[in-house]
């Protein structure tokens, strides 16, 4: 059994790590800001309300004594651009002063290196999410910045779109990369990619791009 704190867990990537962490038997102390909308119940799941989570003091004791801390927090649009880096600082701050080391979040596929063999379709696309979204990827690229910088056993997951599909383990991950030609995953898939990746000592101070 591991003991996990989740981060953003009423989140969709969030509530599926909690979700499949219970399955699978482990402990769940699960950050939130409303309890009632964590949907997700189990004998090991633990809630913590915490309202404002920009205060690293506030934070340690919903991490003090985990294995390894999950985090699916995140801008949800263009107006929330810089929730990523400034909560994340925040939760990686906690981490430290309770000496918790493993430290996951989930970031995005075109902060990645462009795989080798990508279509031109696919850099066009790219190209114009990057643009459109530039804020989005500007807060998480400092998210990533802030946490090479720390003493972190840290893991960056990055997903291209996300969708609402079921969890089915069937998908590629490339260390340091991003999958050719990677347009989608479920949101089931990144938490069942970032559960799998905690004790996997590759991924450790790494981006991994993830896709099916």
């Amino acid at each position: 059994m591991t003991r996990f704190t989740v981060f953003g867990a009423t989140g969709g990537v969030g509530r599926e790590v909690v979700r499949q962490a219970l399955a699978a038997g482990h402990e769940v102390t699960a950050v939130v800001r409303d309890p009632a909308r964590l949907a997700v119940t189990g004998t090991r799941l633990v809630v913590r309300r915490a309202e404002d989570l920009s205060d690293p003091e506030a934070l340690r004791a919903a991490v003090a004594g985990r294995d390894a801390v999950l985090s699916g927090l995140g801008a949800r649009s263009r107006a929330d651009a810089g929730v990523a880096a400034r909560l994340t600082r925040s939760v990686l701050a906690a981490a430290e002063a309770e000496k918790v080391r493993r430290l996951l979040v989930v970031s995005a596929a075109p902060l990645g290196p462009v795989p080798a063999g990508q279509g031109v379709l696919d850099r066009a696309v790219l190209a114009v999410v990057g643009t459109a979204l530039k804020e989005v990827y500007d807060d998480l690229r400092a998210m990533e910045s802030d946490l090479a910088a720390s003493g972190a056993d840290w893991t960056a997951v990055r997903p291209p779109r996300l969708t609402d599909g079921p969890v089915t383990g069937r998908y590629r991950t490339v260390v340091g990369g991003t999958p050719p030609r990677g347009r989608f995953l479920s949101r089931a898939d990144v938490a069942h990619a970032m559960l799998a990746m905690v004790d996997e000592p590759a991924t450790i101070k790494q981006g991994v791009g993830v896709a099916y």
